[in-house]
């Protein structure tokens, strides 16, 4: 049983990451990944809604009329969500301005609900909310390791701290789009080439 629970946790890290796998939820590991700083705080973000999430609907799931299972799933993430911005803009407003409108987005990340359909509503509270747990940390990874990547090449620092020399200008395309597009695809291709996982066909 630990075993099982443990790999419930630990799949989404590499084998069946949501983001260079299952490819999902790729908008703001694009959008929030210029800074180390703002790419943390998202990351905790969702994390803690796709695990909070999960639990609640798990908890819920024998009361949940098939019918409005979606309404009833989106009414329990966009309550955390709200809860997970009101505390952002209290207590680290400068990183709430910065990521914007993408923690309001969570509500339609497609790893938040896809879990809670494919494995909450099916699955005990205990380990529905270690699936969200699991693929929250998966997705946090790549989106700081995107994040470091693009912060580096594009500013010369590290969550702050300076690592290149001190007149390094910068790779501006590291700043935009592309530069995050071409970081991911490297991550995908390194994942599956290590996991030996390919599309087929």
């Amino acid at each position: 049983m630990a075993g099982k629970l443990k790999k419930i946790v630990t799949d989404p890290l590499s084998d069946n990451n949501p983001i260079t796998i299952q490819v999902l939820g790729i908008c703001s590991a694009l959008a929030v990944t210029t800074k180390v700083d703002t790419a943390i705080v998202m990351s905790i973000s969702l994390t803690a809604v796709v695990s909070f999430a999960a639990l609640i609907v798990s908890l819920m799931r024998n009361m949940i009329p098939g019918k409005i299972r979606i309404i009833v799933q989106l009414a329990v993430v966009s309550s955390l969500v709200i809860f997970a911005d009101q505390l952002l803009k209290a207590y680290v407003f400068d990183i709430s301005r910065q990521l914007s409108v993408f923690v309001g987005l969570i509500i339609t990340n497609c790893i938040v609900l896809g879990r809670l359909e494919a494995f909450a509503l099916g699955n005990k509270p205990g380990p529905a909310f270690l699936d969200g747990l699991g693929n929250g940390l998966g997705y946090s990874a790549v989106l700081i390791a995107v994040a470091s990547m693009r912060e580096i090449l594009g500013f010369g620092t590290w969550h702050g701290i300076q690592l290149m020399p001190a007149g390094y200008q910068g790779n501006g395309l590291m700043l935009l789009a592309p530069g995050a597009f071409f970081c991911l695809g490297l991550l995908i291709w390194a994942q599956r080439q290590i996991i030996k996982k390919f599309e087929t066909a």
